[in-house]
């Protein structure tokens, strides 16, 4: 695979910005991301700037991770989040322990099925390890069937939480996770 993967700089907000207004219109932007595409244009770039400089290289509460193609186009992300034990995350559960939480997951449609998602996933649980995390989580649409097959194939179980997020009860998010590997396990 000649993509490099690599974590974001913060003066790349602008690049940032239009990888995540992509994202807003793929056509399972409405389950996979809490905004819109709307809401998100219309933020001024200041936004841009303070949301690249919280999760860039050298962060330590967030990272963002890109890949860019052969040609230097950014062609997919991830963003981890980092969880403190004993506060209660953006979906109103509890944090037990120290955690990563994978959000903001978009590779390009002529880029997926090739192993990318796996990749940026990777670089991801690297960054969320060496920050002290005992476990990466995410949640997933019960209905975005791509996303769950990505994230099994990745190493991601479910682990029976669900929530519901937006304002229909009937929909749920399904929690999936994968435990930080015990290194005595390697000897």
């Amino acid at each position: 695979m000649s993509y490099k993967v690599r974590s974001l700089h913060a003066d790349e907000w602008p690049r940032a910005k239009a990888l995540r207004l992509e994202a807003l219109r793929d056509p399972v932007a409405p389950i996979a991301f809490m905004e819109t595409y709307g809401s998100a244009v219309a933020r001024p770039d200041s936004y841009w700037r303070e949301r690249a400089g919280r999760s860039a290289e050298g962060a330590s509460g967030a990272q963002q991770i890109i890949a860019e193609g052969p040609d230097g186009e950014w062609v997919g992300t991830v963003t981890v989040l980092m969880e403190e034990p004993g506060t209660t995350d953006w979906a109103g559960l509890p944090v037990e322990r120290l955690q990563g939480h994978l959000v903001g997951v978009y590779v390009q449609p002529g880029h997926r099925g090739i192993g990318l998602t796996e990749v940026l996933f990777d670089a991801g649980l690297e960054w969320a390890w060496a920050q002290g995390a005992g476990r990466v989580r995410l949640l997933v649409h019960e209905d975005n069937a791509r996303a769950l097959r990505a994230y099994r194939r990745a190493g991601f179980v479910e682990t029976g939480v669900t929530t519901t997020l937006g304002p229909d009860l009937d929909e749920r998010e399904l929690e999936l996770a994968v435990e930080r590997p015990d290194p005595e396990s390697d000897r």
